[in-house]
């Protein structure tokens, strides 16, 4: 088969799967709406902090950062599937099918890109019905989601690497925490210039500050750090590119 066809076949086996089955598909909507909620609603008086100056309030504070949270894992998601595919001996034989492997890859990626689509979308009706204010006009928020859609993409090839690898389900927690971490410790409740201590250090060489500050100044229309935030985003994609490819190579060797 050519690579696109692998790529389409992975892709729709694996988003029929996911959208046919409620274990898989609700807790990739509920996982983001339990934060958002927890955070916009539970914390909302952080807005009233002294030198909190987002303009848009807390709710667009927040709804930033659980939808590049929700990109994120909606591409870890898909690498727990991909080690469920090895676990059931589906992804051997596709292995053993598919004479340009690449396009097992991009079928994974484009599974994950659309499973989380649908979660951005219940994400964002949620966070407008609520009353989220948006200042952007429409290319801040293109420039917004395409962000989003770049950690997707750097998150699956992360979590394919990994799954590729260890080949089994019990490599959850390995694809899962480096993400987690990662996240928590950008600028999550307050802006970067309100943190103190040891973690507005680890902040600061925090490649991801640079996507979720950009994001929300993408969201106030006030676009700042933009190329740097593009660039880490970036380079954060590719580095997991060559780390999922060269997690196909092994998964060929190992039969």
């Amino acid at each position: 088969m050519r690579s696109f066809s692998v790529a389409r076949a992975v892709a729709w086996r694996t988003l029929h799967n996911v959208f046919t089955n409620p274990s898989l598909f609700v807790p990739s909507l509920v996982f983001p709406l339990f934060f958002f909620t927890a955070f916009a609603g539970g914390l909302s008086r952080v807005q009233d902090v002294p030198g909190f100056d987002y303009k848009e309030g807390y709710t667009a504070f927040q709804f930033v950062f659980v939808l590049l949270q929700s990109a994120a894992f909606g591409g870890v998601f898909t690498g727990f599937g991909i080690a469920r595919d090895f676990e059931s001996g589906f992804a051997r034989r596709l292995l053993l099918a598919a004479p340009n492997r690449s396009g097992i890859l991009l079928g994974y990626a484009i599974a994950a890109l659309g499973r989380w689509l649908v979660t951005a979308t219940f994400l964002t009706g949620i966070a407008l019905a609520v009353g989220m204010n948006v200042g952007g006009s429409g290319a801040d928020i293109v420039g917004l989601y395409t962000l989003a859609v770049i950690v997707n993409a750097a998150a699956v090839l992360w979590a394919a690497g990994v799954a590729m690898r260890l080949r089994t389900m019990q490599a959850g927690p390995v694809m899962q925490l480096p993400v987690f971490v990662v996240l928590f410790f950008a600028p999550v409740y307050v802006p970067l210039s309100l943190l103190q201590g040891w973690i507005h250090a680890v902040a600061v060489v925090n490649p991801l500050t640079r996507v979720l500050e950009a994001a929300r100044g993408f969201l106030a229309g006030t676009p700042t750090e933009v190329g740097a935030a593009f660039g880490a985003a970036l380079l954060l994609a590719i580095a997991f590119s060559l780390w999922a490819f060269r997690g196909l190579r092994k998964a060929e060797a190992a039969g």
